[in-house]
This record gives C-alpha cells, sequence and structure tokens, in this order.
C-alpha cells in the first residue's frame, strides 16, 4: 500500500481490543490527512484484526518488544516511506485526534520547531492523571527543565508531532521501555528544537496502563536513572536532519 498523504499517525497497541477501533475511525474522522498506521506490538487480543477492519495499516511485531520498539518501528516506517510529518497517538483513547490540528498548527507557525509535544498540564481542562503520577511527572520535568535550558510541563507525554528531522532522528535510535523522557533529552543533545502546545487528553478508554500503581516506585527510579545516564552517555556532536552522521561503533 503506498502513502496516500504526506502525513502519518502512528499508533503503538499491545492488547488495546477495547479502543483501538474507536481511535482509527476518529483519526480518519477528524484526520483525513494523515494516513494511520497501527503497530501491533505482538498483541494476544485482536487489536490487530479490529484495526485492519477500522481502515488502518497493521504492521504486527512477532513478539511483545515494549512501547520504546513498537514506536522506533513507527519512525522506520515513516523515513522509509517518506512521510513529512507523523504523529503519535496512543491506543487506550485517551488523546483526541481532533487535537491534532493544535500540535500542527504550532509547527506550521513555528517551521523551525522539530517536535510538538501536547502536554496536559498547560490547560486545566481534561483529565490530568492520578495524584501519584503527577508527582513523578513534576519532578522529572523540573529536572529536563534545568538540563535542558526550556520549561518542560509534560515530559511523559506520548501524544507528539515530529517533522521530517524528528522522523530521521528517532528512527535510528529511540530509548526503550518507558522513552518519552529520555526521547527529550535526545532532542536536546542532537539539537533538535521541541515546543509545548496546550492539549485535552482523557481518562484511558479501557485496557491497562503498563505504570500500574506496583510498578510506580519502579518507574520512578528507572526514568531518573535514564536522565542521568543520558546526561553522562557519549555523543557524536551532529546537526538535525537525514544526513546526521554516526560515530564509528556509536548510534545515535
Amino acid at each position: 500500500m503506498q502513502p496516500t498523504n504526506s502525513n502519518l499517525a502512528v499508533i503503538p497497541a499491545y492488547n488495546e481490543s477495547e479502543t483501538i477501533a474507536g481511535v482509527v475511525r476518529s483519526l480518519h474522522e477528524h484526520t483525513p490527512e494523515f494516513d494511520v498506521l497501527v503497530v501491533d506490538d505482538g498483541s494476544t487480543d485482536d487489536t490487530g484484526k479490529l484495526a485492519m477492519a477500522a481502515g488502518a495499516r497493521v504492521l504486527r511485531l512477532p513478539f511483545n518488544v515494549g512501547i520504546g520498539g513498537a514506536v522506533q518501528a513507527g519512525f522506520t516506517f515513516a523515513l522509509d516511506n517518506d512521510y513529512e510529518r507523523m504523529v503519535q497517538v496512543d491506543a487506550d483513547g485517551q488523546h483526541m485526534p481532533e487535537e491534532i490540528r493544535e500540535l500542527a498548527r504550532e509547527m506550521d507557525e513555528n517551521p523551525q520547531i522539530d517536535i510538538v509535544c501536547g502536554s496536559r498540564f498547560l490547560t486545566d481542562k481534561g483529565y490530568p492523571a492520578p495524584i501519584s503520577r503527577r508527582t513523578g511527572i513534576h519532578i522529572f520535568a523540573f529536572l529536563l527543565s534545568r538540563i535542558v535550558g526550556q520549561h518542560v510541563s509534560d515530559p511523559t507525554s506520548g501524544f507528539r508531532l515530529y517533522n521530517r528531522n524528528g522522523i530521521a532522528l528517532f528512527a535510528r535510535d529511540y530509548p526503550h521501555d518507558y522513552p518519552e523522557v529520555e526521547a527529550v533529552l535526545m532532542v536536546h543533545f542532537h539539537r533538535l528544537t521541541m515546543q509545548e502546545t496546550p492539549v485535552k487528553m482523557l481518562e484511558r478508554g479501557g485496557g491497562r496502563s503498563s505504570i500500574r500503581s506496583g510498578k510506580s516506585a519502579y518507574y520512578m527510579i528507572k526514568v531518573l536513572l535514564a536522565i542521568f545516564v543520558g546526561l553522562v552517555r557519549r555523543r557524536p556532536v551532529v546537526d538535525p536532519g537525514d544526513a546526521a552522521p554516526v560515530a564509528a561503533g556509536h548510534s545515535l
């Protein structure tokens, strides 16, 4: 199937049969200028079948590789198929496809921006997240804001729009496990630009979050370690874009 648009919506999905069809249909309704790709991350339910029936193209991974690997597969697909922009949308119904126009408007008005991140904390509308999780998010935001030298309010948001520079960077290398926070560091170190814009988010429409109460402390520790490891990780100094060089023996 050849791309019909220059924009791609990528939905990483693992056992999201309760919500995936509705998310795909809503994307087709509100953003017809985006092709829709569901990356089925080794689901054991009917996620892939339901997504295809709803009109999405489905990239089926042979086993569950985790959110980072699934999203990177979407970046690789977008790069290989010459998409100019890619938006990442959650499969659980938390992200509202009609809000994609807000991300696109920010990028249209500021062409120098490579990544636009939808932030639930720049508006008082919608479902902000449980208080225990908000506490962790605000800690990550505090640290990242000081590291990257700009205000970051919602570093765990997966509702992000990328231009070709962002697609090229993350097709080559994307953090795994809990990638959104570390990805902010990568954007900074590779001299790309990121901007947040307020969006409304909803409560999860079905399924289970990968970050449940019993894993909250583990999540906090692991992400904090990822931040500090990211600070000392050796990186080549590169310019953004498709031609960014890769140091010998070291991926971006």
